[in-house]
């Protein structure tokens, strides 16, 4: 058990250094070169998705698209966007059944509309006669605002996704509900999205609002993951390093991700030529 202790506590503080020098990138210096971090090319800096649900992905085949706002108890405000019907049911004195689409971690609810109506299932859904909903959580890029907060301010960031199972997810929800004339509603979650509703589930909460739930890629324990790349991530104590020197935001394909892919993915154990295959399997 000390023995244990001792090898997080040295794994934390390499992590610590790592990050320290990723971070001050106008002075670090490579491991691998000696040449600076700088030199590693032009970066992209952070931005909006190039494609928008509403205003890009529905728009160019043709669907309606509509964006809701829904504030939840602790004062995140998020964009929940609505595909009513499909291109060609679009009879307005048809009930139909509303679903919602709950996205994983680091990606928004485009993801469910990236690619053609034949091959998305948001499309395939609004097609197939459902009112179709698609969630986005707090911190996305259309779910930053807050009602006294800035995404510049430390606690807005303060939460996990228990406060996305507590908040988000019941928020959510509820407007689907109120907004489809009482009807309960079809789930369908994708990783971080099985993992918040089987969290409400073991507290017997929202079954009054879920007619049903698919779980695509489920997730309720983490220790068992066969992903290198995340359990290095995890042994490393990253996120708590990543905490520690006072960074809230994390973003996939910023600068710093870029530096500390660099750093991981030089490990010959780990193939990021395929980084969703590193991410997500052995």
């Amino acid at each position: 058990m000390i023995l244990h202790h001792l090898m997080a506590r040295n794994l934390f503080v390499v992590s610590l250094l790592i990050l320290s020098l990723v971070f001050n990138s106008c002075t670090a210096h490579s491991w691998r070169n000696n040449s600076s971090l700088d030199d590693v090319g032009p970066r992209c800096e952070p931005s909006s998705h190039p494609f928008g649900l509403c205003k890009t992905r529905a728009a160019a085949f043709g669907y309606p698209c509509e964006d809701h706002m829904v504030t939840t108890e602790d004062g995140y405000i998020l964009s929940l966007k609505r595909i009513p019907h499909g291109v060609s049911n679009s009879t307005q004195n048809t009930t139909r059944i509303p679903v919602l689409l709950f996205h994983g971690l680091m990606v928004d609810s485009v993801s469910w509309v990236l690619g053609t109506p034949k091959q998305s299932l948001g499309f395939i859904l609004a097609d197939g006669g459902f009112d179709v909903w698609f969630a986005n959580t707090r911190g996305t890029n259309s779910s930053r605002n807050h009602t006294s907060l800035t995404p510049d301010d430390p606690e807005y960031w303060n939460w996990t996704w228990d406060q996305l199972a507590a908040y988000d997810l019941p928020a959510v929800l509820q407007h689907v509900y109120d907004h489809t004339g009482g009807q309960k509603v079809h789930y369908i979650g994708h990783s971080l999205g099985t993992l918040i509703i089987l969290a409400a589930f073991s507290e017997h909460r929202l079954l009054h609002l879920v007619r049903s739930a698919v779980l695509l890629c489920p997730i309720a324990y983490l220790y068992k993951t066969k992903s290198k790349l995340t359990r290095l991530a995890t042994q490393i104590l990253l996120a708590e390093a990543f905490h520690f020197l006072g960074y809230r935001e994390f973003n996939p394909v910023g600068p710093v991700s870029h530096e500390i892919l660099l750093i991981i993915c030089g490990d010959p154990e780990i193939d990021c030529y395929d980084l969703f295959t590193a991410v997500m399997v052995a």
